[in-house]
């Protein structure tokens, strides 16, 4: 018996946009017959199932789903067969295959392709910021980063904030000069999410070294003097101390190291919220 308007119910447990393309997909191979999509997404436990069901039998609906969830897709077929409706079930096969090609589980998280998406693209949106608010070159920055980075020159405050960046962290960073008075953002922000950056003052002077002789300067260069790098230091603490912020010695920590303390220092402000 052929019917005119046949009704399928699109079930998932995230938003259902691939039975649905697979739905109109194989509705559009039928020329002339219409065909009634409803999408039920965000399927979460039996008793919804139980509430779509009453439902699709009076319309004796064709049930196309997409259920991670092991225990969902078992009890939504077992309920489908004692109500005499019909099912396709269209990652399970797929994943049932993938499962002894692989010998692994599936990770059974619903809507993982679009969280998958979200920190990618919240990844990109980091970099962006970072590279955009980079060694102060636009204080305003500091009002809509996660976490702000201050400290001296050579203070691994680039490298970090790119770091971070890449944990999907926004931040910004501003250099700390003795003879230029430091943005008036930095004070408007909360300090739980400034982070000064310290160096002991013999480690600096040998990174200032090294990076002059890369720029084919000689080391005796004010800017590497033990003096000028005491006095940068010295003044970089104060503009902490009035900020609020936490300080961090960086001395002997790789990159990776020193944002584990960072996102350490976030995640405290946080909670103390």
């Amino acid at each position: 018996m052929t019917r005119e308007m046949p009704v399928i119910y699109v079930i998932s447990d995230a938003l259902g946009e691939t039975a649905e393309f697979v739905s109109r997909a194989s509705a559009a191979q039928f020329s002339g017959v219409r065909t009634r999509i409803r999408m039920v997404p965000h399927v979460r436990n039996e008793a919804h199932i139980d509430e779509i069901l009453e439902d699709a039998v009076h319309e004796q609906a064709i049930l196309a789903y997409t259920l991670v969830l092991s225990n969902l897709r078992h009890y939504l077929e077992e309920q489908a067969v004692e109500k005499g409706l019909r099912t396709v079930d269209i990652l399970g096969p797929l994943l049932k295959i993938l499962s002894e090609e692989t010998g692994l589980e599936p990770s059974n998280i619903p809507n993982i392709t679009h969280r998958m998406d979200e920190q990618y693209f919240r990844k990109v949106e980091a970099i962006e910021f970072a590279v955009k608010y980079d060694d102060g070159k636009d204080p305003r920055g500091a009002l809509y980063a996660d976490v702000v980075l201050i400290g001296v020159s050579r203070t691994s405050k680039t490298p970090l904030s790119m770091y971070l960046a890449h944990k999907g962290i926004k931040a910004a960073n501003i250099p700390l000069v003795p003879e230029v008075a430091p943005p008036q953002e930095l004070f408007e922000v909360s300090p739980r999410k400034v982070v000064g950056l310290t160096l002991r003052p013999d480690h600096l002077n040998e990174i200032r070294k090294a990076r002059l002789k890369t720029l084919g300067l000689g080391a005796s260069a004010d800017y590497a003097s033990l003096e000028r790098i005491m006095e940068e230091l010295e003044y970089a603490r104060g503009i902490m101390r009035k900020v609020g912020c936490p300080i961090l010695d960086a001395t002997g920590k790789a990159v990776e190291e020193t944002a584990a303390l960072i996102l350490e220092i976030l995640y405290k402000g946080e909670r103390n919220v």
